[in-house]
């Protein structure tokens, strides 16, 4: 996994707000082991906690990589 968060989003103590975040976010979804990327636009230096998370979350349902551990879930349940 890596975060790349960029000049662009704040100074030093923001992009690391930023990045720890988002490493947090993920870290609590419980991902499939996958070779992951995510790039920190600017608005992310305003945005909470939840925002982050709902956008990240968001961006994997559109990527497929929640649809698939959904179904990977449910799998061998009646």
């Amino acid at each position: 996994m890596g975060i790349v968060v960029s000049k662009k989003v704040g100074n030093a103590v923001v992009r690391n707000r930023v990045r720890r975040r988002l490493r947090e976010v993920l870290r609590r979804m419980h991902l499939p082991s996958v070779d992951l990327m995510v790039v920190a636009r600017p608005e992310a230096a305003q945005a909470d906690f939840h925002e982050l998370a709902r956008d990240l979350m968001r961006a994997l349902d559109k990527s497929g990589l929640l649809r698939h551990r959904a179904a990977k879930g449910t799998r061998g349940r009646s």
